[in-house]
């Protein structure tokens, strides 16, 4: 299997376990429990990452960067929103310094 497509296939799965049964679905316990469950779970695994990138072992940081990603997959899931509207606004701001990026947008 391609890894070119990975993150929109990873993100048609979130979305089918919307109304998946919680007792045989990891995805669809985290869906039931509601946003604040995930974004717990984003944040334990952010802590990870941040703790694997301080060791410095490569594929640790690969390992827990998986687990952000993934559990930010959900969270978009969760809202109805596809990795290919985060892939679209990543496009969007490719070629764009972080700096004029951040300019652009409205005061909150």
């Amino acid at each position: 299997m391609s890894t070119e497509n990975v993150l929109l296939r990873l993100s048609e799965t979130l979305a089918s376990r919307r109304n998946a049964d919680p007792e045989t679905s990891y995805t669809a316990k985290l869906f039931a429990k509601g946003p604040d469950s995930i974004l717990k779970k984003i944040g334990e695994e952010s802590a990870e990452l941040i703790m694997a990138a301080k060791d410095g072992k490569r594929q640790d940081i690969v390992y827990e960067s998986a687990d952000v990603l993934y559990h930010v997959l959900a969270l978009l899931a969760f809202y109805g929103i596809g990795a290919e509207d985060l892939l679209n606004e990543l496009q969007r701001r490719e070629g764009t310094s972080g700096i004029d990026e951040k300019k652009s947008r409205p005061a909150k």
